[in-house]
């Protein structure tokens, strides 16, 4: 008797209304849009325009004028990064004297904190190298569909790196998205490459490959980091961020030491090569802030927005040639990840 009773008084409080004196709760408006939407519009517009940006960068060059060195813009970010986190911490911090004592005890105090940011930040400066190689052999549409591989690699590394168990619907899910990646592919691969012999899209292919298994790995071992140790995630990201300046430097002057003598290190570049840098530097970490009012649908749907998007505009003014067995594939690729990010359904426990 008792436990009905507490049955019905828990229901009839979910029924009270939750208004205050008639005023209805609203959620807090940000430019006239809620904290969701905000989130959405800035997850759709730094997935589609880092891709776009970084293909026309790549393709499109002025009369007489040099190709810009990859691995310069690679470096440049990580230095904008850091500068980037150090202006957040200080304003945190809302003074000097506090912010140079966090900076001494968190970071220049901490050299092994630093060091376990080497593997990750190595193969982030590789994956970010790789972004330039791909996006100069292949299509941006071709390149954004065909980079959601990358969930397959993270899934694989989370089993193996942090013990994680998958469900038959998520390993359906990722058959599903090889299956379409292979079709957008499949188009990819049957367009011979320019006559000129700059494009490739097996290079491209291959590119896109090891930047997805860099990718999976990094992340998966970065969350591990993170989740062993209390440190905030802007000293994470500075200590990230020295680590891979140094392996960005590093690759750079072993692989480009001869057109660096020649031109310079700023040679070719013009105002799109500093947008696309501020917005590989930046949007990462403006996407980490935003992150947190988004859910995992809400960031599945900014992704497949991001893969229209940028196939219509590739379309429209890139020359893109569409043919079903992309849309057929891309497609696929978008229900892989909507499914994917789906939370397991959970099974009702019998009762005895």
């Amino acid at each position: 008797m008792s436990a009905y009773y507490t049955r019905r008084t828990f229901t009839k409080r979910e029924l009270l209304p939750t208004t205050n004196g008639g005023i209805k709760q609203t959620e807090p408006m940000v430019f006239g849009v809620t904290r969701k939407q905000l989130s959405l519009i800035v997850l759709v517009v730094q997935n589609s325009t880092l891709v776009l940006m970084m293909r026309y960068s790549r393709v499109m060059q002025k009369p007489g004028q040099p190709m810009y060195i990859a691995s310069t813009a690679v470096f440049l970010a990580e230095v904008l990064k850091i500068v980037a986190c150090l202006i957040v911490m200080y304003h945190q911090q809302g003074s000097w004297s506090n912010f140079s004592l966090l900076v001494r005890q968190e970071i220049i105090a901490k050299p092994r904190e630093t060091a376990k940011m080497l593997i990750p930040s190595s193969l982030y400066a590789l994956q970010n190298n790789l972004l330039y190689v791909a996006l100069s052999n292949l299509e941006a549409a071709t390149f954004q569909v065909t980079y959601q591989m990358k969930i397959l690699s993270t899934a694989i590394f989370s089993v193996v790196l942090l013990g994680r168990s998958l469900s038959r619907d998520k390993w359906l899910a990722l058959v599903l998205l090889m299956i379409g990646v292979t079709l957008v592919q499949s188009q990819s691969m049957a367009t011979p490459p320019n006559d000129d012999g700059v494009q490739s899209p097996l290079i491209g292919l291959l590119a896109v490959i090891t930047s997805c298994i860099s990718s999976g790995f990094a992340g998966c071992y970065f969350e591990k980091i993170l989740k062993t140790s209390e440190t905030s995630m802007w000293v994470r990201n500075i200590q990230l961020g020295i680590s891979g300046a140094f392996f960005s430097l590093v690759g750079m002057l072993m692989y480009d030491i001869q057109p660096l003598r020649q031109g310079g290190m700023l040679q070719g570049y013009d105002w799109l090569t500093w947008v696309v840098i501020g917005n590989q530097a930046l949007g990462g970490l403006l996407v980490a802030i935003v992150v947190k009012y988004a859910d995992v649908i809400l960031k599945s749907f900014a992704t497949s927005i991001s893969l229209i998007l940028s196939s219509t505009i590739s379309f429209y003014f890139f020359d893109f040639q569409l043919s079903i067995q992309f849309v057929i594939g891309a497609c696929i690729v978008i229900l892989a990840t909507y499914n994917y990010s789906l939370p397991d359904k959970r099974v009702p426990k019998a009762h005895l």
